[in-house]
């Protein structure tokens, strides 16, 4: 049979449907509430109307994440522990909005399920996802410690500008030390960070170096030219 058509029936239970038919807009909601979110921290000058609406914005986002979220535990029949930990990466980004958009797997499969056959090999869709998720935390972090240590005693995270290049040092695991938190919760945020940098970090090279094995293997079985 094609393996398009035996992928998508891999799962077809009432969760994964729902779960297809949302993804996409979900996403897209997400990429409205970091624009909203980034705008209400960069804006400074921004009049108390348009402050408000922004906060009401990123309320009534929230508000649909955490439906979807109900509305999959009831469609799974599971106990909601149950579902909380078989759901980890969706009930974090539930508690923390912000980090909606690296459910970029589950995107690239609805995406596929309209499409047919994946047209990325998997090291490529590994890089692909390690680097459109790092890209997304960067900024989302920024954002996130840049609000907490804005104006704060002693800080040393003066601009925006600091406060990417800071998380670019942080993900890439470098960590000048010239740029660093000195609230509480920006602390708290770095070291949610640092921890995603390893992750993200170890997925890309340990992806390269399958890839590199897989084609010196297949070199070694190829044999000698003229063989």
């Amino acid at each position: 049979g094609d393996p398009a058509h035996a992928g998508r029936g891999a799962d077809d239970s009432p969760e994964a449907r729902w779960g297809h038919r949302t993804e996409i807009p979900l996403f897209a909601a997400s990429l409205v509430f970091l624009t909203v979110y980034a705008i209400r921290v960069l804006a400074t000058g921004l009049a108390p109307f348009w402050r408000d609406l922004c906060a009401f914005v990123m309320l009534a986002l929230w508000v649909a994440f955490a439906v979807d979220y109900l509305i999959r535990w009831r469609l799974s029949g599971q106990r909601f522990l149950r579902f909380v930990t078989a759901h980890f990466l969706l009930t974090v980004v539930v508690a923390l909005p912000l980090l909606r958009p690296l459910r970029i797997v589950p995107l690239y499969d609805a995406i596929q399920r309209r499409q047919g056959e994946p047209r990325l090999s998997l090291y490529a869709r590994v890089s692909a996802y390690a680097s459109l998720s790092t890209l997304l935390l960067g900024f989302s972090g920024a954002l996130a410690v840049y609000q907490q240590e804005r104006g704060a005693p002693g800080a040393t995270m003066k601009t925006f500008g600091d406060a990417v290049w800071w998380a670019a040092s942080t993900l890439t695991t470098v960590g000048y030390g010239d740029i660093t938190p000195v609230t509480r919760l920006g602390r708290v945020i770095a070291t949610g960070m640092m921890a995603c940098g390893v992750g993200l970090l170890g997925a890309v090279t340990g992806s390269f170096s399958s890839w590199v094995m897989q084609t010196f293997t297949r070199e070694g079985e190829a044999g000698p030219p003229g063989k």
